[in-house]
Order: C-alpha cells, then structure tokens, then sequence
C-alpha cells in the first residue's frame, strides 16, 4: 500500500492487486453451430437455418407464416383488381364494359374499397418482409445460444412469497432468486 499526498492536504491510498496468469481460471467454449452460417442459410431458403441449429420444430411455423401471410397478400391483391376495374368501368361511360357491382356501391364506395384494399396489400408485403428478416434473426441468435451454458452454477428460482409489512399485515408476491456458484 502507498500513500500520496496532494497539495492541498488530502491524503489517498492506492492499492493493488497482483494476479499470476496461472492463478485464473479460463473457460474455453466451442460451438458447432456458426451463427454467420445460420443466418446466411435462412437468408437464402427460409427454414435452413433452424434446420442446421436442429430446431426442426420451427421450421413448419416458418413456412406456416409465410404461407399464411402470402395467401392474404393475394387475397387483397384480387380484391383490388375487382374494385379497380369496377372502377374503371364504373367511370369510363362505355356501355360495353360492365361493373359487376352496379347498384350496391356507388363511385365513391368503390374508390374507398379499392384504395382498403390496396392499403392492406401493401401493409402485408411490409409484414412479409419483416417476417422474413425475423427468420433470418432467430436462426442467428439461436445458433449464438446454443454456446450458451446452463448448468446447476447459474440458476433463478420463481416462487409465490409473503412478506410482513409495517402495518402488521402480510404482501403477497412473487420471489425471484437468482443463484450463482
């Protein structure tokens, strides 16, 4: 321990600890899974990449998604069409185009629809689009989590606790402990 004096009359200690590299204690980790590879994998099939980090499980939620947001994207896509050309021959004053609405929507209610639907094909694209990315992500971090190591050393604990409280009455709660050896 050495002492230094400042001008002023103050007084520090300064301490120091010196560690030999022996003395610590390292942890070398290796993962199979390289999360670059996963995330470029996703990237060109959706559904690889959890293939490769052996979540298989996910890979029907991944195709299921998109199926199911790529069907509503073509429903709204034909409905648009409809509505469009309604319009159109709704505003064209040909006799020999038709509107297959005449008499239930005016010109108005047709514009409405047709820019409705138009408006949810192109929000469902932006949702496709994010859905895609997030494939490409959870392949990513899931391949970084497979390193990752849990053992009895880190564990946490969620249990219902009741504590006194300065009233003399009970609060009934929820306890988390977190354990670390």
């Amino acid at each position: 321990m050495t002492l230094s004096y400042y001008s002023q009359g103050q007084i520090t200690r300064s301490d120091s600890i010196f560690l030999n590299r022996e003395d610590i204690e390292t942890i070398e980790t290796y993962s199979e899974l390289d999360p670059k590879k996963a995330a470029i994998l996703s990237a060109v099939l959706p559904g690889l990449g959890q293939a490769y980090n052996n979540q298989y499980w996910k890979i029907p939620l991944v195709y299921g998604g998109g199926l199911l947001i790529g069907h509503y994207i073509e429903y709204n896509h034909r409905i648009y069409n409809e509505f469009k050309n309604a319009l159109t021959a709704e505003a064209d004053g040909n006799d020999l185009t038709i509107n297959p609405y005449a008499g239930r929507f005016s010109q108005e209610a047709l514009t409405r629809n047709r820019d409705a639907f138009r408006r949810n094909r192109d929000m469902l694209i932006i949702i496709a689009g994010a859905f895609y990315l997030l494939n490409i992500v959870d392949a990513h971090v899931s391949a970084h989590l497979h390193e990752f190591d849990i053992n009895e050393n880190l564990s946490m604990k969620v249990s219902p606790s009741i504590q006194p409280t300065p009233l003399f009455s009970q609060a009934v709660g929820v306890s988390v402990s977190l354990r670390l050896k």
